[in-house]
Formats: structure tokens, sequence, C-alpha cells
């Protein structure tokens, strides 16, 4: 039982930092496109503006693939769960999982990050065509 644990434990403590991550890359989008547009706004120049993609887009699929991990070290804290004690080799290995997640595509449109990262990037769209007229 104390081998189950331990591998559990470690798994737990993998599935944390990929949560975390997750919470500052979404800390780290409105920070840097915030001053994209605030720099755009001092200086007149909507170049900042159109710069502001780049951490969009770029923070996105990162948080997408850190969402992907930590659902694939969900997986693995589950396979882990349900094994016996003497099958338990401290394996962390996801391959074995891979199948069950849906890949990191269908994470990276998953509801919770298309309502995070969608909406910055639509208001990314919105404040420069408002910006235009």
């Amino acid at each position: 039982m104390e081998n189950k644990r331990a591998h559990l434990e470690m798994l737990q403590g993998i599935i944390n930092r990929m949560a975390g991550n997750s919470f500052l890359i979404k800390g780290w989008t409105i920070t840097l496109v915030a001053a994209l547009f605030a720099l755009a706004q001092k200086e007149s120049n909507p170049t900042f503006m159109y710069l502001a993609y780049f951490p969009a887009l770029i923070f996105w699929a990162l948080d997408a693939y850190y969402l992907w991990q930590e659902r694939l070290f969900r997986k693995l804290y589950d396979k882990v769960r349900a094994a016996e004690e003497k099958s338990i080799d401290f394996s962390m290995n996801t391959s074995v999982v891979t199948s069950e997640t849906g890949g990191i595509v269908k994470t990276l449109f998953s509801q919770t990050l298309l309502a995070f990262h969608g909406v910055i990037v639509a208001s990314i769209i919105l404040i420069l065509l408002i910006s235009k007229k």
C-alpha cells in the first residue's frame, strides 16, 4: 500500500504544478495584452495593438499544453489508483493514457480555454475594429 500512496503523491504533485502553470499563464496573458494596449494608447501607435495577438495566441497554446498534460496525469493517477499494489512501478509515462484525453487540439478548443482565451482574442479584434473608426 505504501508504494501506491507514494506514486499517487508524486502524480498529485505534478498535477498541482500543471494547474499552477496554467493559472500563471492566464495572469501573464492579461498582463501582457493590457500592457500592449496601454503602450499603444500612450504612443498613439496601433502596431502595439497588433502585437497583442502574439502573447494571446502563444499563451493560449501554452495553456492548452499544460491543461492537456494535467489531464494526462489525472488519467494516469486514476490508472495507478485502480492498480494493485504489486503492479506499482512508479512510472510517469503518460503514453499509456494518451488516447483517453482527446489530444492537445481538442484541449486547445475546450470550453474552459475558449471561454478565457477566446474572449481575449475577440476583445483584441473588437478593440482593433473600434480604433479604426
